[in-house]
């Protein structure tokens, strides 16, 4: 397991929900390359409404046709191992917006992990 404290690169990565990258969607194909390159962790978060670059808005609101969300794609690592995937978010992202944020990560634990939770991962401490 990546072990993961103090200073650390968040990458977030603003796309659409229905941008595809060889039939498979863009978040997907992120997620799945960053497990491939090691890096600590991503999760998906789909948005119920927003904009960007193309100036449309984007909801899910009942009254609206709008199918393709916002998602964010964050990432988060030593800032050496996100640099290091920069180049893939490059070749993979044609329309969206990449930003990365300076963190301090306080606490990065799996299940099971030093004794400190039990198997529903509740701490037991």
């Amino acid at each position: 397991m990546t072990r993961l404290t103090g200073r650390a690169l968040r990458v977030t990565v603003f796309v659409g929900e229905n941008d595809t990258v060889r039939h498979r969607p863009l978040y997907s194909e992120i997620v799945h390359r960053a497990h491939a390159a090691g890096l600590a962790g991503a999760s998906v978060f789909r948005g119920i409404e927003g904009f960007g670059a193309s100036s449309l808005i984007h909801t899910q609101r009942l009254l609206s046709l709008s199918e393709d969300l916002p998602v964010a794609i964050v990432i988060v690592d030593t800032e050496e191992r996100v640099r290091a995937f920069l180049p893939q978010l490059d070749e993979l992202v044609g329309e969206g917006l990449v930003v990365l944020d300076e963190c301090e990560v306080v606490r990065y634990a799996g299940r099971g992990t030093s004794g400190e939770t039990d198997m529903k991962g509740k701490n037991s401490l």
